[in-house]
Parts: structure tokens; sequence; C-alpha cells
């Protein structure tokens, strides 16, 4: 088998809260990106990253839209991490019920961070590109892929099998060779 196959590029966005400064300049660079057409508006309502913020205590906390989940948690821990205090949800990325974070104002849509997807390919995410701060660092780094387990051997058996008596076993070969050719 040819070892590449063994792994995945994992792309991430590394966050240092201590040297966020509550600047915003990730919440506005990334509602521009998003914005349509392209950088024709900002409205950090619309971004996928909030920077979650105690002005009080000078806690600044940027956190990344993840995916949805329909009903909020009932665990509200707060964490000491070098002597400041910080709740659950400024680490939480899920946009949820109990939060209007990463829902979009206009269609009430969960939001998720796509890493600014683009064609051609953007160099690092722009909310990384802005942060003047260094807070943010995008990483690129390989992984070696989890072996899948039986449940999941059988949902790829399945739905192989349902596309080939839709499409035919050469299509079906055809178009995994195509995919391969393209990673």
């Amino acid at each position: 088998m040819n070892p590449e196959m063994n792994t995945k590029t994992v792309q991430e966005i590394l966050v240092d809260v201590d040297k966020c400064t509550g600047c915003r300049a990730c919440e506005m660079a990334c509602s521009a990106f998003h914005s349509n057409p392209k950088f024709s508006s900002i409205n950090p309502a619309k971004a996928r990253i909030r920077v979650v913020s105690n002005e009080l205590t000078d806690e600044y906390v940027p956190v990344f839209a993840g995916n949805h989940t329909k009903s909020g948690c009932d665990g509200r821990h707060v964490y000491t991490i070098d002597g400041r205090t910080y709740s659950e949800c400024s680490f939480c990325r899920a946009s949820c019920p109990t939060r209007d974070y990463f829902i979009e104002p206009d269609s009430h849509l969960p939001l998720k961070c796509d890493m600014c997807e683009s064609t051609p390919p953007l160099k690092q995410p722009w909310c990384v590109e802005v942060c003047g701060e260094g807070a943010l660092v995008y990483s690129k780094r390989e992984v070696k892929r989890e072996e899948p387990s039986a449940a999941a051997l059988g949902q790829i058996e399945s739905g192989l099998q349902a596309l080939m008596k839709q499409h035919g076993m050469e299509a079906v070969i055809a178009r995994l060779k195509q995919i391969g050719r393209e990673k």
C-alpha cells in the first residue's frame, strides 16, 4: 500500500490567548472574505471566528466556528489557565441555541470555519494573515489515518454496492481511479 495513503493533512489554526489583544481584526477579515461578493462588506456577526472577551479582566479568546448542535450544553464549568479564569463557553466552537455565536444573522443558518477555502488556495486563512500580534498561527501537518471500524467498512461496502447498482462497476472504478489521481 502507498505510504501517503496512510496519512492525511490536518489544517488547523493555533491560538495563543496570551498574545490576543482583542483587536478583532480576525473577525473583520473573516466577515469580509465570506461576504458576497468577497470583500464587499464587513459584518463581524457573519464571521466564523469570534473573540470572546472579558474587558474587565483583559481576557480575549479567539474561537473558531465548529459543528452545529441542536441543543445547548448544561455544563458551565470554569477553567483556570495560567492564573486566568475562563468559562466553558469561551472555548466552545459549536453554534447552539444558547448563544448567538456562529449563527448567520440573515438566514439563521449555522456557520463553520472553512479555513478560507478558495480557488486558487490561499497560503493561510485571512484571520491569520491579519493577526498583527501573532495570536493566530496556521499549521498544516500530516497525521496517520485511523483504521476504519467494522461499522465504517460496512457503510463503505453498502455505499459502493449502491453506486455499482446504479452506475455499474466500471463507472465506479473509473471514478475512484480519477479521484486517486487528483489527490
